[in-house]
This record gives C-alpha cells, sequence and structure tokens, in this order.
C-alpha cells in the first residue's frame, strides 16, 4: 500500500510517499481502506516529535479516517467487512490502509448518502464536532437561548461549534481574521460576525448583547482572544479552553473568575478515547442525527492527493484553510 511516512522527526516537506506492507488487525483492531483522511494540526506536531504521543519510525501521521472495513479482528463484533465507516486513530491515517481500535470505528448511518456525507466529511468530521459537541454539551451545559461566543470560528472547530450552538439553539457571535472567513460562518449559522483585525472584541460584543456578555465563550485561539474573553463573558460565565492557535498560552487573572463567578474548563477531548469510550458512541448518535436533519452539513474547503500531505498541512499552518483539509486515496 502507499503511504506518507515520517523516518525522523521534522517539517511536512519531510514526508516521503513509501510502498508500505499492508498492517494486520490484532485481536481488537480492524483494518480499514482508507478514502480519504482528516488532516489536523496535531499531524504537525507528532511529525515533529512535539506530540504527546511519538510513534516509532516509521510511521504515517493521520489521526481521523474513513473508508470501508477491509478485515476484522479475531475478537471484534458488531461490525462487517465492506461496511462505511469513520474512524479515530492513534497515527497511520495518511496511507492507502489503516488499523483503528474497534472501539474507536463508528458505521456511518445508511441514511446518509455519499452527496450529504462522502468520504470527505466523514474523514473531517470525528475530531472536530467530537470536540465542539463535547465543549458544548458536557462541559458548558449550553441552554437554548445563551448567547455563544465562538472565536476561530472558520476552523475546522470552530466551525463546528457555531454550527453546534445553533443546533443547541443558541445565539452565536463569531470571532475571525477578515470578510471571507467570516462569510464562511455565516452561512454556517453565525448570528453575529466580529472581525477581530478591524474590530475589538470586547466592545462588539458588549453591544450586541446590551451590556451583558456571552453567556460561553468557545476559545481555540487563546493569547490576546482569551484575554477579551475575560473581559466580555457574563456573570456566571463558562469559558473553554480548547487550544492555542495564536501560540500564546493564557494566564488567568483569579480575581476576575472571583468577581464574575466565571469557570473556566479545559477541554481534551481525546481523553474521552481513555476514561469514557461509551460517551463518544453516545454523542456521535446524536451528531449523526443532525447531520440527517440538515443542522450540520460539514465543511471541506480542501480536498488534496494522498501524495500533496505538506501541501494539506501547510494550508493549516498558514491559516489559508477553513473548515477541515482532507487527503483522498482514490478508493471508494
Amino acid at each position: 500500500m502507499r503511504a506518507m511516512t515520517c523516518r525522523a522527526w521534522g517539517g511536512p516537506e519531510t514526508l516521503t510517499l513509501e510502498d508500505r506492507p499492508l498492517p494486520e488487525p490484532g485481536p481488537d483492531q480492524v483494518l480499514i481502506d482508507v478514502a480519504a483522511a482528516g488532516v489536523n494540526f496535531a499531524d504537525t506536531l507528532m511529525i515533529a516529535g512535539k506530540y504527546q504521543e511519538k510513534p516509532d519510525f516509521p510511521f504515517s501521521p493521520g489521526l481521523e479516517i474513513a473508508g470501508r472495513l477491509r478485515a476484522l479482528g479475531a475478537n471484534v463484533s458488531g461490525l462487517q467487512e465492506g461496511q462505511r465507516v469513520m474512524a479515530l486513530t492513534d497515527f497511520g491515517g495518511y496511507a492507502e490502509a489503516a488499523l483503528a481500535r474497534a472501539g474507536d470505528v463508528y458505521a456511518i448511518p445508511e441514511s446518509l448518502d455519499a452527496e450529504r456525507f462522502g468520504w470527505a466529511e466523514a474523514a473531517g468530521f470525528p475530531i472536530t464536532y467530537g470536540t465542539a459537541h463535547c465543549a458544548l454539551r458536557w462541559h458548558a451545559d449550553l441552554q437554548p437561548g445563551e448567547v455563544l461566543l465562538v472565536h476561530g470560528a472558520a476552523g475546522g472547530v470552530g466551525l463546528a461549534a457555531v454550527e453546534i450552538g445553533k443546533a443547541i439553539g443558541a445565539t452565536v457571535i463569531a470571532t475571525a481574521g477578515g470578510a471571507d472567513k467570516l462569510a464562511v460562518a455565516r452561512r454556517h449559522g453565525a448570528d453575529h460576525l466580529i472581525d477581530y483585525r478591524e474590530e475589538e472584541i470586547r466592545e462588539r460584543v458588549k453591544e450586541i448583547t446590551a451590556g451583558k456578555g456571552a453567556d460561553v465563550v468557545f476559545d481555540p485561539v487563546g493569547g490576546d482572544v482569551f484575554d477579551a474573553s475575560l473581559r466580555c463573558i457574563a456573570w456566571s460565565g463558562r469559558l473553554l479552553v480548547i487550544g492555542f492557535a495564536a501560540g500564546r498560552v493564557p494566564q488567568i487573572p483569579a480575581n476576575i473568575l472571583l468577581v464574575k463567578n466565571v469557570a473556566v474548563m479545559g477541554v481534551y477531548w481525546g481523553s474521552y478515547r481513555k476514561h469514557a469510550p461509551e460517551r463518544l458512541a453516545e454523542e456521535f448518535r446524536e451528531l449523526f442525527h443532525w447531520v440527517e436533519t440538515g443542522l450540520l452539513k460539514p465543511h471541506v474547503s480542501h480536498m488534496l492527493d494522498l501524495t500533496q500531505a505538506a501541501e494539506a498541512m501547510a494550508l493549516l499552518l498558514e491559516r489559508r484553510s477553513t473548515g477541515k483539509v482532507v487527503l483522498t486515496t482514490g478508493a471508494a
């Protein structure tokens, strides 16, 4: 099988296309013929040796895939060869076939045809929508009628948060850099838009909410954006820490939390695979239902061939994409 391979820590340009042996599934694993693989910032960290997991060389990056089941391990039940699935992987997704633990595999409902939920949409779905759902449903307990402020709203996880916020019934304020990115957020349901390059986040949120502030803040950006969020969050608000795309990890002034009764919550969705995997099946049932009813419409801005993995990663690192970037293998 073809696979984009990492043999030494480095940047995207160090990946090479190689012919690798087809892996054999262990007792609790499955082998999937990969039609598409989602590209994530974590992939760039993994090949640089900066991710929390460091696979043995050689390996292929890639944490989420979609395709058809090729082979099942001896202990696997409830899945069938040829079934259309999406899956989470520890690594290995940038290849024509990949292994996954059976518990990390989710059958795509037959009601979701390829027009609404094709390989690219399925490959880019688990991490972004899983993270946004976990943050808004489980951590923040977002309620209908509340105001949700979403930063980085044109990126993969931010755009998912916009859609899920609307599905729950919240009023969504979206921030992004530039009119083109804000237009994407608007098309996916955002009620109010803030261009953080041209506008002050704090002042605009206060204006939109008549001085009250946002009930819930979804922040995958950090840095100055996080600081502004603390100053425009409502009394008893919930601030969700998703990541630090801006580069600076903010320090939280505890006096603001005290005076405003604010809860700041870190959200690492991937840890649920280890600590509460049963919750993920429940989560994806609701997410699939929302896709079926048209409330969620995954956005893939770029589809590139497997061999273009370095270019795909560069799109993320240089913030030239919206929604998801996906690699395709040509498999059906």
